[in-house]
């Protein structure tokens, strides 16, 4: 036992003479292991809130949005919408139950003195306040919901947080969004991400005054099917009855749009989760292989160096288990 002990006195010995070195090497093993567990738990928690977000929106609920479902940041970028005949078309399906269309836009929002960027989001309430309470899993954590027609709006819950606005937003208080002043009646819960909680919500109507998209258009629609109906059924269904209404249209791309059951979407996220998934374990692999090299460079420079050492230590009875120990 005094023998170990002797041992690791040489080693802290060691440690003491060489300071910097011995300081960078920790540092580069806590940093590799830090990044490695980060990753980690950045892919997971991604994939997380991605699922928690799917089981809420459940199998009785169909997105129908503008063009290729490959490619959705495109016809987001692009603003392409739904018209208001294409709406009606949907509501007209056999099995559809309720159909809530959704338009947003980025716009300032003015909040005592300061103003910030916010994601608008115009809503029918009467018609969307039990869709989005039931399937996407909305609640609000303070006060209430708007009255159709009236200037009224809720907010997300980084909104309401102090650090967006320098100040806590209180229900009652006003907003100034587009010249036009709101009340503020209700702040939710968090979504699960960013873009929903810095989100604004107001009545459909409204929205499109300050926006100025009078169409009766949208950017997407949430479909609820009636209970019992086969969700691929009506998938096909609308599908069809949209080709077959665009075609009439002289111009009109009948195929550009995208119909999008619950099942279907939880495929798509899975597919580019995968993707995430092994990017992460090759960015780990990566900082591992680095951080090994890094270590066995030391490591083997520290033995060279201390070749004189290692054969005074043997000669006076060392074992190389011991030698080994006073290394590690």
């Amino acid at each position: 036992m005094r023998i170990f002990k002797e041992y690791f006195k040489i080693a802290v010995r060691n440690l003491k003479t060489r300071r910097l070195r011995s300081w960078l090497t920790i540092l580069g093993i806590v940093v590799g292991v830090f990044l490695v567990i980060t990753l980690i738990s950045l892919s997971s928690g991604i994939e997380d809130s991605i699922s928690r977000q799917l089981k809420s929106l459940g199998g009785d609920v169909i997105v129908v949005m503008p063009g290729s479902i490959d490619n959705p940041m495109m016809s987001f970028l692009g603003g392409q919408t739904l018209s208001k005949q294409d709406i009606e078309t949907i509501k007209k399906v056999k099995g559809v139950e309720l159909v809530l269309p959704m338009s947003y836009r980025a716009k300032i929002m003015h909040y005592k003195n300061g103003q910030k960027s916010v994601f608008l989001t115009g809503i029918s309430w009467d018609e969307g306040v039990s869709m989005l309470t039931k399937f996407q899993g909305w609640s609000l954590n303070r006060g209430g919901w708007p009255k159709p027609g009236k200037r009224e709006l809720i907010i997300g819950s980084m909104v309401a947080d102090k650090d967006f606005f320098g100040k806590k937003v209180k229900i009652g208080e006003e907003a100034t969004i587009g010249g036009k002043t709101f009340k503020i009646v209700g702040i939710l819960n968090s979504l699960g991400s960013k873009t929903d909680d810095t989100g604004v919500y107001l009545d459909k109507k409204t929205y499109q005054q300050i926006t100025g998209d009078r169409d009766g258009s949208a950017q997407m629609v949430m479909v609820q099917i009636k209970e019992g109906a086969i969700p691929d059924t009506i998938v096909k269904r609308i599908k069809d009855s949209l080709t077959m209404v665009r075609k009439r249209k002289q111009g009109e791309d009948a195929s550009d749009f995208s119909v999008i059951s619950s099942e279907k979407l939880g495929g798509i996220v899975g597919g580019i989760m995968g993707v995430i998934r092994l990017a992460v374990i090759a960015f780990a692999g990566i900082a591992i292989f680095v951080g090994g090299l890094g270590i066995m460079n030391t490591m083997f420079t520290a033995v060279q160096e201390r070749t004189k050492e290692i054969g005074v230590l043997k000669a006076i009875g060392a074992t190389n288990f011991a030698i080994i120990s006073i290394f590690l």
